[in-house]
């Protein structure tokens, strides 16, 4: 009996993890923005939009680019916008899925 060897990805998505922990961070943001750590919701939001950004350049898909800087402006603990209200809790679950949508299509083609 013969064992065949799995087929390697064609493709790796080096954007996932970083989409993942960033969108569950902006899930739970709305409950969280009252309090102190939402400056850390703001860091995670505008590291991992940098980082994201990053592997978009890589994988030359640059229409995800300026979505990935525009959040880590809006984001950014340095400078912060004082948003507030409905708009800014529903903006949390808007860019969470931004996310979600980036690293489920940020992908490049693996050397085999």
């Amino acid at each position: 009996m013969s064992r065949t060897q799995p087929t390697p990805a064609m493709y790796q998505r080096n954007a996932l993890a970083p989409s993942l922990l960033a969108a569950a961070v902006l899930f739970v943001a709305p409950a969280l923005l009252e309090s102190d750590w939402f400056l850390t919701v703001r860091f995670v939001a505008t590291i991992f939009a940098i980082i994201i950004g990053w592997f978009a350049f890589q994988a030359k898909h640059w229409w995800w680019m300026p979505v990935m800087l525009a959040i880590a402006v809006v984001w950014n603990p340095i400078f912060p916008f004082e948003f507030s209200g409905p708009i800014w809790s529903a903006a949390q679950v808007a860019a969470a899925f931004v996310f979600l949508g980036a690293g489920a299509t940020i992908k490049t083609p693996r050397d085999v």
